[in-house]
């Protein structure tokens, strides 16, 4: 059976503006915010109309959680099933996806609702991913062929609200090329921000639409990629400081209580394989965003629209593995600061930094340089 109560779960009222980000897919708040929108309800992201008010999270696991599971998970997804969409401080029934006897469980929560392969196919392609970003998310479903409404994949209200000042300087040249026919409106550029960040098409940004060469049918599309480039440069700018922090703090940590000789070894061993594959990861991510600075580039001083037109057409394919790396560092540095909060000693035991590493690593795959 389900759990009657998620007290694992410290408590939902916290989520209840989030649409998507990193760690969380909240379709209950995309489901009020879109009550008026027939698309919403004609593609919906499982069959199973309960389904469609449950809240999604990048769990990671407890030592008592990973006894559910067959194989050895640090991480895992996790289904939660308000018990009022209106209030989800009151808590919900949950499940792990692929923990030992999820589908009875899962079977019970969605009801009598058709097609259930379907929408276990969908909770499986979430699981896949190691982050809910609504880029990286948005193209993985579609790659699986699930036909899913893009008011699905809008960007959380706290994350749009911290990103405006980091894109309004993005584009701010863009918007002085688009609009320096526009009396008064290139002073404005917290409002094109905001209506280039919406989910909905705005007026406002017909000059852009145009500067760019995108064909109304298009036009949804090509914002949408462009959306997703300042996303993950945005993510990864915030990341920098807790990135460093991880680097520097790897090597001064330090191992309370008793530790043998080989077990220290292995630690020391640990960090540096870490170490290497966190570089690795950090300078992928930074040269496929490198690829997006240089055709916006060409954009902004030659005034090449139709090549960073073409590059946002076809770019959402760049998604799964920028998305995928962006959420793979963006775990690495917010655990390891959650782990060891600024102001307190950065010590642990042996087994408890051993279990912080080996959660790293795992997440960041096999490294063939290493193992050649």
């Amino acid at each position: 059976m389900g759990k009657s109560s998620d007290r694992t779960f410290r408590s939902l009222r916290g989520l209840e503006k989030t649409a998507s980000t990193s760690r969380v897919l909240n379709l209950a708040a995309l489901a009020n915010r879109n009550v008026d929108n027939p698309e919403h309800r004609k593609s919906p992201f499982f069959l199973a109309s309960t389904l469609n008010g449950a809240v999604i999270v990048r769990h990671r696991l407890r030592d008592s959680e990973r006894e559910s599971f067959d194989r050895l998970r640090y991480t895992a997804t996790k289904l939660i099933i308000p018990f009022e969409r209106s209030d989800l401080g009151l808590g919900g029934r949950s499940l792990f996806v692929s923990e030992r006897g999820w589908l009875d469980v899962f079977e019970e929560l969605r009801g009598e609702a058709p097609d259930l392969p379907r929408d276990v196919a969908v909770l499986e392609a979430i699981d896949e991913l190691p982050s809910l970003d609504p880029f990286l998310l948005r193209e993985h479903m579609k790659r699986r062929g699930f036909e899913i409404s893009a008011s699905h994949f809008e960007i959380s209200a706290p994350d749009l609200a911290r990103m405006q000042r980091f894109v309004g300087a993005e584009i701010s040249k863009l918007i002085e090329l688009a609009y320096r026919d526009t009396d008064g409106m290139e002073g404005n550029v917290a409002r094109l921000v905001e209506a280039l960040l919406s989910a909905r098409t705005d007026e406002r940004l017909e000059p852009l639409r145009l500067t760019l060469r995108l064909e109304k049918e298009n036009y949804k599309e090509g914002i949408f990629a462009w959306k997703g480039f300042l996303y993950y440069k945005w993510v990864l700018n915030t990341l920098w400081a807790n990135l460093r922090d991880v680097f520097m703090e790897l090597g001064r940590v330090r191992v309370t209580g008793s530790i043998d000789s080989e077990t220290a070894s292995e630690l020391e061993s640990t960090k540096i394989r870490l170490r290497h594959k966190m570089e690795r990861q950090v300078k992928s991510v930074m040269s496929q965003l490198g690829v997006y600075d240089e055709v916006f580039s060409q954009l902004t001083i030659q005034g090449n629209a139709i090549a960073f037109r073409d590059f946002l057409l076809k770019s959402p394919e760049m998604f799964l593995t920028l998305g995928e790396g962006c959420g793979l560092v963006s775990h690495i540095a917010t655990y390891w600061r959650y782990q060891f909060p600024r102001g307190r000693p950065l010590a642990a035991t042996a087994l408890e930094l051993m279990d912080v590493l080996q959660d790293f690593e795992a997440s960041l795959g096999v490294d063939k340089q290493l193992m050649d």
